[in-house]
């Protein structure tokens, strides 16, 4: 998830500056604390204005009226997606520790796992979840282009296990089939014949092209490079094999290895026993459907997902941050490195960890 809004670079640096002093000590910011502490260049009188227009735009809050402010869900939102960017030494710590402590040649999958989940939560100070990988993946056998009508194809797909999966897509309005297709304007009386012709010229094309292939793979092709001829065909291919992929390619659900509750317990948001109980039961008896939330098939430019607070449908972790990102064998996602902690969550740390073992792992799986 990405929202985009429009702050004035002081706006933005005073966000930016309440989010990281409120991340430090937990506790409500006042304008006096940000004139004192972070290099803003204007008076306490013109930061509490800005705080007071981000408080309006729903970015902050105030937790009681004589409080400070304390960043939002949304606050946050705009804080991850407008305001940070990894850390890259911090990607290259974890990556060389990883490769330190854990021993891919003799150790096994589960225990590379447990063990990553052990370093992420002690370095991070959250909890880590990490997916057993998928054992099987649905491959690509055969696949057929099907016209339905002028403005509709059907994909059907044969799988290696000789299932049949099918989507149909419904073609611009705004254009006749032919025109999406070939960039070509033909009578209306030779269209159809035309249309069947280039289905079947595509449908040979995939199935040189994609045959063996994962599901999974189907949503992550970069359809520029495709041959010359076929370049005019990239957009129809990238929208029917995306949409089909994300409807069919369903995770079979594996167990989450988990670690860091003794970490997380530190934080004074889980310092009452009630939630702290209902997150516990979350993570041990009810991973099912905790599950689908870490497991997702990537989309197009995204490497790590993030759910902060309300974003999370789940109720007991509707005051926390879930962030994951997919680990790969070869270049199928097969299971997903993730981290959940309060929202009050240092975000650039967190986000590139979670990266940087997701990365590790694709590595270590494409050695064993």
């Amino acid at each position: 998830m990405s929202v985009q809004v429009k702050l004035t670079e002081r706006q933005q640096h005073i966000l930016w500056a309440t989010v990281r002093h409120y991340i430090a000590t937990a506790e409500p910011v006042g304008s006096k604390v940000l004139a004192k502490e972070y290099d803003l260049n204007v008076s306490p009188a013109t930061i509490r204005n800005g705080m007071g227009r981000l408080e309006k735009a729903g970015l902050l809050y105030q937790p009681h009226t004589s409080a400070g402010r304390v960043p939002s869900d949304f606050g946050y939102r705009i804080y991850v997606d407008q305001l940070i960017s990894p850390v890259e030494p911090l990607a290259q710590k974890v990556t060389q520790l990883l490769r330190k402590q854990l021993d891919h040649q003799r150790c096994s999958v589960e225990t590379i796992l447990k063990g990553a989940a052990q370093i992420l939560s002690s370095l991070s100070g959250y909890i880590t979840l990490i997916t057993m990988p998928q054992t099987t993946t649905d491959c690509l056998r055969h696949l057929q282009l099907v016209l339905i009508d002028s403005k509709t194809v059907m994909l059907v797909v044969v799988t290696d296990g000789y299932q049949t999966q099918s989507t149909v897509m419904q073609l611009s309005p705004q254009a006749d089939t032919v025109d999406q297709l070939t960039g070509n304007s033909l009578p209306l009386p030779e269209d159809e014949e035309l249309i069947q012709q280039e289905l079947q010229l595509l449908s040979n094309f995939l199935n040189h092209h994609l045959r063996g292939r994962s599901l999974t793979e189907l949503a992550t092709l970069d359809w520029q490079a495709l041959d010359r001829e076929f370049e005019r065909y990239a957009d129809f291919l990238r929208e029917l094999l995306t949409s089909f992929s994300r409807r069919h390619q369903i995770p079979e659900y594996t167990q989450i290895q988990f670690s860091g509750i003794s970490e997380v317990l530190r934080q004074p948001e889980f310092s009452q026993l009630q939630q702290v109980q209902t997150l516990i039961h979350l993570l041990e008896d009810e991973q099912e459907s905790l599950w689908p939330l870490i497991v997702q098939l990537p989309r197009e430019e995204q490497t790590v997902n993030i759910r902060i607070g309300t974003e999370n449908p789940l109720e007991p972790i509707q005051s926390c941050t879930l962030i994951c990102a997919p680990y790969r064998r070869d270049t199928v996602p097969v299971g997903s490195v993730g981290m959940l902690g309060p929202t009050r969550m240092m975000y650039e740390n967190a986000i590139t960890l979670v990266e940087a073992t997701a990365n590790y792992l694709s590595e270590t799986l494409g050695k064993n």
